[in-house]
């Protein structure tokens, strides 16, 4: 069984697979417009989880929620569910392909043969789509990649079975119906809201834009509290979840400013526009952070100063932001 189905390289996962199902269905909507309806964009440093051993910090939502939020806000009837047994779990999606259904679902990277060696660590949160079924392989479209590819069921089982935080569990998703109107005005809008909302209104200060200023905080602490190696293993945590992750720090800040633009065009606000130049400029930053930690890593420097550099980067970051997010709050449709 082979579903057509038109692939699009993305630049992050979740929100490239939402946004080629949403076209397989007929409905162009583009990446970053499902990655600000779903509400991507977020921050949250947590030093009292750890994976890995290292303090959690994360620049997206949870898994699962743009896809999620994004259907809720267009009014699209979708079904995500897990699995407790391998059987059940390929027995559903076999079901579901022969149905002609594209199947969105969560995997681990490290488990993904097709992938480069140098892109396959132990990531529980990659989402692909299989749509369609060779003999004992499946077809995939990863959208990471600007091609489809194979895998075979037992690397497949490898991947949706693996364990760790978070643990995929065999999870999937797929579009139900799609109605015959969308409102997409209400769908942008209310993914505003809602990141807006998270960014600034949260009051436990490890999250949102307050988060940021959180981690410049710990930052500082780290040449004081820990050894050269647990500093350096530590701010290099930072950089790959930034960089490494998705799309991350700066990424995720050019994708919110280019939905930012085309929300700004589908409504007619000007104001959106400018607000998406300023959030580019931001993302700048974020990028000039990961920089200039990259080549403290590098060069294996725990000099206070630094630190203080960088966490004076954080800072001036977390200021914007909460400025910026602020702002957005108040958006309203006329």
């Amino acid at each position: 069984m082979n579903i057509p189905f038109h692939h699009h390289q993305s630049a992050h996962c979740e929100s490239g697979v939402t946004s080629n199902l949403l076209y397989h269905y007929g409905l162009n909507v583009s990446e970053p417009l499902t990655f600000g309806i779903g509400s991507g964009l977020f921050f949250a440093h947590i030093p009292f989880i750890k994976v890995n051993g290292i303090p959690a910090t994360t620049y997206r939502v949870w898994p699962g929620q743009i896809f999620k939020k994004c259907m809720s806000r267009l009014d699209i009837s979708y079904t995500m569910k897990s699995f407790r047994t391998e059987k059940d779990a390929f027995d559903t999606l076999d079901q579901l392909l022969e149905q002609q259904i594209p199947v969105g679902m969560l995997t681990s990277v490290f488990y993904l043969p097709y992938l480069p060696q140098a892109f396959r660590f132990r990531f529980n949160a990659h989402n692909i789509v299989v749509f369609g079924k060779v003999g004992n392989s499946y077809l995939v479209s990863d959208p990471v990649m600007d091609y489809t590819t194979t895998i075979s069921k037992e690397d497949l089982t490898l991947a949706r079975f693996a364990k760790g935080v978070p643990e995929p569990n065999g999870k999937i998703y797929y579009i139900n119906k799609i109605p015959s109107q969308i409102n997409i005005e209400s769908a942008i809008f209310k993914g505003i809201k809602q990141t807006s909302s998270w960014m600034t209104k949260i009051v436990i200060p490890i999250f949102g834009a307050k988060g940021i200023s959180y981690l410049a905080n710990k930052l500082i602490q780290y040449p004081n509290k820990y050894d050269q190696r647990k500093t350096i293993q530590y701010l290099g945590n930072i950089i790959r979840m930034q960089e490494e992750i998705g799309t991350g720090g700066a990424g995720f800040r050019f994708m919110y400013a280019a939905f930012l633009q085309e929300a700004s065009k589908i409504l007619n606000r000007t104001e959106l526009s400018d607000t998406s130049k300023r959030l580019t400029a931001i993302g700048d930053l974020w990028r000039n952070f990961a920089y200039e930690s990259g080549k403290i890593c590098k060069q294996r420097s725990t000099e206070l100063a630094t630190f203080n550099e960088l966490a004076a980067l954080l800072k001036d970051i977390s200021k914007q932001e909460l400025t910026l997010f602020n702002e957005l709050f108040k958006f309203k449709l006329k």
